[in-house]
């Protein structure tokens, strides 16, 4: 069944009345603050409908729920607390004079010499860690130790470190 253009079904009064309230009650101004709300709003859905940033949003949702479940969100909280109140209570000089002292030390630290040397280091580390999962200890306990103790070896390796920490003491004193 049509319905013809000049018969129209009735509408309640009340009705009629709500809506000519809200038309009048908005303002230009209003008009484009929803109107541009509504415009931001659909850019963020377009962006959530990228398959990358979809998820991007998960897996931080998943690592959000994590955190709270250890109990690390108020640990990153706590820190960032203490990181607020200390730029609060940081003035401009101190701040330039710390931004100095990490310029300086980056510049004594970021040189080839000690790139070199701890490159060394790291490949020695990792050299006794392939060796030692290579050939454990054949014994373990108070008499194997006792009995490693006893060995030259042993104990020009426990005399260096030693004097390493002695030097590495001295330095620091200083």
């Amino acid at each position: 069944m049509k319905v013809s253009d000049d018969i129209k079904p009735p509408i309640d009064a009340e009705l009629m009345r709500a809506i000519a309230a809200a038309k009048d009650a908005l303002s230009d101004q209003m008009v484009e603050r929803m109107a541009s709300t509504a415009c931001n709003l659909m850019e963020v859905s377009d962006q959530l409908n990228n398959q990358d940033t979809m998820e991007a949003i998960v897996y931080l949702l998943e690592r959000l729920t994590h955190l709270h479940r250890i109990g690390a969100i108020d640990t990153l909280v706590g820190l960032l607390e203490i990181a607020h109140c200390g730029r609060m209570a940081m003035t401009d000089s101190m701040i330039s004079r710390l931004l100095g002292f990490v310029e300086h030390m980056v510049n004594n630290l970021a040189n080839e010499e000690m790139a070199t040397m701890l490159s060394t280091a790291f490949e020695a580390v990792q050299d006794v860690v392939e060796e030692t999962r290579k050939n454990p200890p054949q014994s373990t306990g108070l008499f194997a130790t006792l009995a490693m103790l006893g060995k030259p070896k042993t104990l020009q390796t426990i005399r260096f470190m030693l004097a390493v920490a002695e030097k590495m003491e001295k330095r620091f004193e200083e």
